[in-house]
This record gives structure tokens, C-alpha cells and sequence, in this order.
């Protein structure tokens, strides 16, 4: 059979055994363009458990947008563009509004990030920057969580007088769905307040996983810290179907808002396997979330999921950013034992980029992983403890002379379908 299997902007057309069972969501097909604009619109006038956004905008001095970075799919043009119109409706002036990009400890973006991800026309008419959660300065400490993870958030962000969060509902490997409080834990908030959420014990929880919110320490966590933030009081998030367009908006208060996006968006996005595989072939969802392998680490786990031990998973990811993160790269390069990664981490955290790092080590004790990509040194792959593949053919030849390739999962969609095992 053929299979078409998204790769950085384009997609790769493979010949698999016609035995393979191929894993797809259920997700409706969404819209663009004018559609999309005018369900965003819609959605704006009908917000769940929150007065309308020209309501909650009306009288205020100083507004914050938050919206998340490169590395998501969400369509910031056209959510900031249904936005921005009520903000003006409602009397704010341009120059009283500043968008955030919530880059939680990713790097802040060039001016030509910026203009892709907001257009030219916005990054040129608003004050658009990212957060910096280095920059200890600009921080505000908020208090304790529960957990006991100190809460510094970005004193802009707390300082304004209503603060929206523009974003994208999806699987997430730890947090359960992106979205929501995300976009202030990790989004806007200081490197050692991510550290503690994204701490070692916290991600060894069962339920720190795709698909769970109840019980889920790490979500439990954020949204907690979300909520000492005060004038957090309104979200536009999108549900995005295969081909990155709109299929459905929620709007309203940032936790009822997103619960209800997580209820849409579950029903279609958990599919049964029919058994554990001994090789599943995964992508990173396409550009952008493949623009780099740290982030290729989430289609990795959704494969681990219904992959046999000691089977293999083929990771095709373009990477264009190579391995995304310096950090990330040193620490899942240590050593030739992923136990001893494990070990490293849990005796000296924090450690930048660890979450990241431990999660390719829980894959890497039960699966060998190929990585299909052109845009990443074979010796570096090597290094991290992953075997390197120029294409996908090279990759299941190296797969399939050392396991018997009976039983092959194919999931296209990579980290945005929650594969459950048998």
C-alpha cells in the first residue's frame, strides 16, 4: 500500500507491506481562509462560563496577548486578527496591546519569526516580542503551587490589566493537551519554575502522559500556577484537523474553554490498536512541530506506546533546525545506557532540557529508534543513542534484518493521534 506521510512542508508517498495496519484520528475535516476566520468570529460571540472578550476589554489601559511559538501549528494571524478587531470595538488602542510570544524556555524569536508567525502587518502595527524565561529581572514571584513548585511569572504579563491566550488544543506528552494554562506554565514563566514542574519525579507519574488531565500532577500543576495569575480571564483555542485547518474554536474562561476543547478533540483523537507492533512508523506531525529533533521526541513516545519490547520505531522528522536544543543534545549523549541517562538526571536536576531528555530515555528501555532525516549528523544521532537513516527504505531494511516485521504500525499523524494499546 501507499501511505502519504507529512514531512516537513511537504509529504513523503511510502510503499508499505499491504499487511500494515495504519492508524489514522477521526478528526472532521476543518476549514481556511474566510471559514476559519468566521467560526473564530462566532466562536468570540458565543465564549463558555465568560462575559464576551469586548466585554471583559472595555475600560482597560494595558492588554497582553499570549501565543504560542514556531514550533506550534496554531494560525496566529487569523485568531489575532478576529481578536484584535473586538479589543478595538471595545475601545483598546493599538498601542495599549502587547502580544507575548510564550516561548517557555525555547529560544526567543528573530523579527522574521515573529513576522511569520503574526504577519508582517501586526508584528509592524503592535508591540509582538517573546518571553525570556532567563531574564530573572522581569519576573514576579506569585507564591507556591501545591506541589511545592515556586510560581515566577513575567511582571509584564502580571501587570496588565486582562490577559488572553491565543492557542492550539493537541495531544501533549506529559501535560496531557496542550493549551490552556500552558501559556503561562511553561509559557511565561521563569526557567526555574519550569524546571520544578517539569521535574523528574513529576514526569515518572503514570498519568503524566498523552491524553489524561485528571490526576495528571504535571497539568494539575500549571493549572494552579495559571491561576495566581488574576487577569488571566480569556482564551481563543483552536482544534486543527490533518491538513493544519480549522475544524473547531473554543472561547471563553481559560479553564472551562479548554476543557471542553479537550472534550471535543478526545473523542477523535484516541484510536485502538489492534496489537503491539514490531515496528511502527511515525512521524512528527509535519512542519512545524518537525522542525526539529527535541520536538520529534513526541512522536517517538506515541509510537513507544503500541510498540513491543525490544521492537523498533522509524521517526521520520525533517528537523530543519537540526537537534533544536544544545542542551538536550549534551544530556541524551552521556552515555550508551539509557538507565544511566535516567539515573544522571534524577541525582543532579535540574538540568535545562531534562523532561525532554528523559522521555527519549523511557522509549529508548523498551524500542530501538531509527531517525529518518538529511538535516542532522549521522555521528550526532549516533551519540544520542539513535540510529541514523537518510531515507525511509534505508531505514526499514536496517529495521527488518533485525527483528521479523510481521506486525507493522503505521501512524501518520504522529503525535497528534493518541494510539491505545491493546
Amino acid at each position: 500500500m501507499r501511505v502519504l506521510f507529512p514531512y516537513g512542508r511537504k509529504f513523503l508517498e511510502l510503499d508499505l507491506p499491504s499487511e500494515t495496519t495504519v492508524l489514522y484520528s477521526a478528526i472532521p475535516r476543518g476549514r481556511s481562509g474566510a471559514e476559519a476566520v468566521t467560526m473564530a468570529e462566532e466562536s468570540l460571540k458565543q465564549p463558555i462560563d465568560s462575559p464576551s472578550l469586548r466585554e471583559l476589554a472595555m475600560g482597560k489601559q494595558r492588554v497582553v496577548v499570549l501565543i504560542t511559538d514556531k514550533t506550534r501549528a496554531t494560525p496566529n494571524k487569523l485568531l489575532l486578527e478576529a481578536l484584535l478587531s473586538e479589543l478595538r470595538e471595545a475601545g483598546v488602542r493599538r498601542d495599549n496591546v502587547e502580544i507575548v510570544v510564550a516561548t517557555g524556555l525555547h529560544k526567543p524569536h528573530t523579527r522574521r519569526e515573529i513576522e511569520e508567525l503574526v504577519g508582517v502587518e501586526i508584528a509592524d502595527e503592535y508591540s509582538v516580542y517573546s518571553h525570556n524565561s532567563d531574564e530573572y529581572d522581569s519576573m514576579v514571584y506569585l507564591g507556591r503551587t501545591s506541589h511545592g513548585t515556586e510560581i515566577y511569572v513575567n511582571k509584564s504579563v502580571v501587570n496588565a490589566d486582562l490577559v488572553i491566550g491565543v492557542g492550539l488544543i493537541e495531544p501533549h506528552l506529559f501535560a496531557g493537551y496542550s493549551g490552556g494554562r500552558k501559556l503561562i506554565l511553561p509559557g511565561v514563566s521563569a526557567t526555574k519554575t519550569v524546571y520544578q514542574n517539569h521535574g523528574y519525579k513529576m514526569l515518572t507519574h503514570p498519568k503524566a502522559d498523552y491524553g489524561y488531565l485528571e490526576g495528571n500532577p504535571v497539568h494539575e500543576d500549571m493549572v494552579e500556577a495559571s491561576k495566581l495569575v488574576k487577569n488571566y480571564k480569556f482564551i481563543i483555542h483552536v482544534l486543527l484537523d490533518k491538513e493544519k485547518k480549522v475544524f473547531s474554536v473554543v472561547s471563553g474562561d481559560p479553564y472551562s474553554a479548554h476543557e471542553q476543547g479537550v472534550r471535543i478533540l478526545d473523542k477523535y483523537v484516541k484510536v485502538s490498536a489492534p496489537f503491539e507492533a514490531d515496528l511502527t512508523i511515525v512521524t512528527n506531525g509535519g512542519y512545524p512541530l518537525d522542525r526539529d529533533l527535541y520536538q520529534a521526541v513526541k512522536g517517538m513516545v506515541t509510537a513507544s506506546r503500541v510498540t513491543r519490547r525490544n521492537g523498533y520505531i522509524i521517526m521520520l522528522s525533517e528537523c530543519i533546525d537540526g537537534v533544536g536544543h544544545e542542551s538536550f543534545r549534551e544530556l541524551a549523549s552521556i552515555s550508551k545506557n539509557p538507565e544511566e541517562i535516567l539515573r544522571y538526571i534524577r541525582e543532579n536536576e535540574p538540568i535545562r532540557d531534562q523532561w525532554e531528555a528523559q522521555k527519549l530515555a523511557q522509549v529508548l528501555l523498551k524500542n530501538r529508534v531509527i531517525v529518518v532525516t538529511r538535516n542532522i549528523k549521522h555521528e550526532t544521532l549516533e551519540e544520542m543513542n539513535l540510529t541514523p537513516a537518510s531515507t525511509f527504505e534505508e531505514a526499514f531494511e536496517t529495521a527488518c534484518r533485525s527483528i521479523s516485521c510481521r506486525h507493522i504500525i503505521a501512524i501518520p499523524e504522529g503525535p497528534y493521534v493518541i494510539p491505545v494499546p491493546p
